[in-house]
């Protein structure tokens, strides 16, 4: 299954603890906003992959803050569940219409939550509950963390296999310097572009260890794609 990290954002602690509890058991990362102003943030700045939002907060409605995650274009497509305790027909109307993917009300069964947040996913990534990931010949086991190029175990690092992971969950998609950045180091860390040239040729490197040709097709001021099609 590929990493999953949902951001919670909900005042209550009790509820925080409950939602965390459950969402880190289900074996996904978890980030915590206490306010709108603060979701809106990190929703932003560290990408989650699905936000569990209540609408009752201390300073933006999280209908509010709804809608500027969809009005902005990094988050428009973010998977969004609302929490509240209003469950009239209009509410949900409101939460749907405001662009969430799904409304829980409270009070709700953890094991509800969690089977909500698995539609939700499945919907969005269509790579959510997946065991691996292939591609011309590569094999990508998320459980084991191992790679195969036809049946032969590749040896990769770290920052190779994030970089692989990203590729190989969409062939011949071209992927800048700058995203991979963002994918794999993540945007609150500086890296150079350069080093995104490191690794790719460190990764290159591994995957060719036993012959065959070169999968990482080099697009001239584009970035780099995994694809059959030779350079």
């Amino acid at each position: 299954m590929l990493d999953i990290s949902v951001l919670i954002v909900e005042d209550e602690p009790p509820l925080v603890e409950l939602l965390r509890y459950n969402i880190e058991k289900e074996g996904f990362g978890v980030q915590i906003a206490t306010d709108g102003e603060k979701a809106l943030l990190l929703a932003s700045e560290n990408e989650p992959d699905l936000v569990i939002l209540d609408w009752m907060l201390p300073d933006i409605s999280g209908i509010d803050v709804c809608r500027r995650l969809r009005a902005r274009k990094e988050t428009k497509s973010l998977p969004i569940i609302m929490l509240t305790a209003r469950g009239e027909e209009r509410d949900k109307v409101s939460g749907l219409d405001a662009g969430a993917d799904d409304y829980i009300v409270k009070p709700f069964s953890p094991s509800e939550l969690i089977a909500r947040i698995h539609a939700v996913l499945r919907r969005s990534n269509p790579n959510f509950g997946i065991d691996q990931l292939a591609y011309g010949g590569i094999v990508l086991d998320l459980i084991a963390h191992k790679v195969f190029r036809d049946g032969k175990s590749i040896h990769l690092g770290p920052t190779e296999y994030r970089l692989l992971q990203v590729l190989i969950a969409h062939p011949t998609r071209v992927f800048s310097r700058e995203q991979l950045l963002d994918q794999v180091w993540g945007r609150d860390i500086y890296v150079e572009e350069r080093t995104v040239d490191v690794h790719i040729r460190r990764l290159r490197e591994a995957l060719n260890e036993f012959g065959g040709y070169d999968l990482i097709r080099t697009v001239r001021r584009g970035g780099y794609a995994i694809d059959v099609v030779k350079n």
